[in-house]
């Protein structure tokens, strides 16, 4: 709907809605500009506290994608008139942990009268006009790496009707709540641009709601490059797959494959189970990151930090289709 609206110029914007980035930059000195974003969404879990923080950890991953340091966050919250209060204040809780762990300082919000609740943050933080990482600059030869598993979509599906186990409940929150300072901040300590670095990141971003194909065909896009990923290589959460024996399909990830799966070509012999968690919309969800060749140094630096980052594909020269996905 962006698109169809008339376009303002300013010299000021370094990162505008052109290609789908996760957060807008706005210069505000020679040395230092304005990442900006927001996000909130119904509730997915059952408890208040960790519904909370599981807002304010998606809220924030558009900074950390863009390579930016939160800063300060407003809340948005939708509340229904006649739902305990207690519940409400369990949600702004548990969505302060996250952002006192993220050293990011609420300092307001706005709240309205709903039938539904929705629980989100609009997020500032700052970042060096030389040093951000959108979806742009992929190139061919890149390893392509995901610091996080997928299926947080098809759980989540799943304990809204009841039927997820509580491993998988367990794994689907732990991801959920985890942020992405860390990872952020070994890309960005590590990558300076000098002779003696031992990998590049030219691209990168978060998978949030349009799942892995959707947002890895926007930094395609973005870089005219096309990508060839590895289905076997791809972590899954446990229980994922079998949420989707079991039908527990969000209408976002139908809706997701039914947009993007005609730029997508597949070997024989991937299931369907494995193709539908492709597009599994996210929350929460990893970065995915285009590096140079010597990828496997940054998965080997995000492993001893403890995050399991895994290569699980390749940047070619722009073709069809888009993207391939062998086994």
């Amino acid at each position: 709907m962006l698109g169809k609206l008339a376009r303002q110029h300013d010299p000021n914007v370094l990162v505008g809605f052109d290609h789908a980035d996760d957060a807008g930059v706005y210069q505000i000195a020679p040395d230092q500009a304005l990442v900006q974003t927001v996000d909130f969404f119904t509730p997915i879990v059952d408890d208040p506290y960790t519904f909370g923080q599981i807002a304010a950890t998606n809220s924030l991953s558009d900074v950390y994608a863009m390579g930016g340091k939160p800063l300060t966050a407003l809340a948005l919250v939708c509340f229904p008139d006649k739902a305990d209060l207690e519940i409400l204040q369990r949600i702004l809780a548990g969505g302060l942990s996250k952002m006192i762990e993220a050293n990011c300082t609420v300092i307001g919000g706005h709240s309205i009268r709903d039938e539904e609740t929705k629980f989100g943050y609009s997020v500032t933080g700052l970042i060096h006009p030389k040093k951000i990482y959108a979806n742009q600059g992929a190139k061919p030869g890149d390893a392509l790496i995901l610091t996080k598993a997928l299926g947080t979509g098809v759980i989540s599906t799943a304990i809204k009707k009841g039927k997820a186990e509580q491993p998988w409940i367990d794994a689907a929150i732990a991801s959920m709540t985890t942020l992405n300072k860390r990872a952020a901040e070994v890309i960005t300590t590590t990558h300076v641009g000098t002779a003696t670095d031992a990998f590049a990141v030219h691209a990168m971003t978060d998978i949030t709601g349009f799942g892995l194909i959707g947002h890895l065909r926007e930094m395609l896009l973005a870089s005219n490059v096309s990508a060839q990923i590895f289905a076997g290589k791809i972590p899954l959460l446990e229980g994922a797959l079998d949420c989707i024996r079991a039908g527990h399909i969000p209408g976002g990830l139908n809706n997701n494959r039914d947009f993007a799966e005609c730029v997508v070509g597949y070997d024989d012999g991937i299931s369907d189970e494995t193709k539908s968690l492709l597009y599994d919309p996210q929350t929460a969800g990893g970065l995915l990151m285009s590096v140079t060749t010597h990828g496997n140094d940054l998965v080997s630096r995000l492993s001893d930090a403890g995050i399991p980052a895994a290569h699980i594909g390749e940047v070619l020269p722009h073709a069809k289709p888009l993207i391939s996905v062998a086994k």
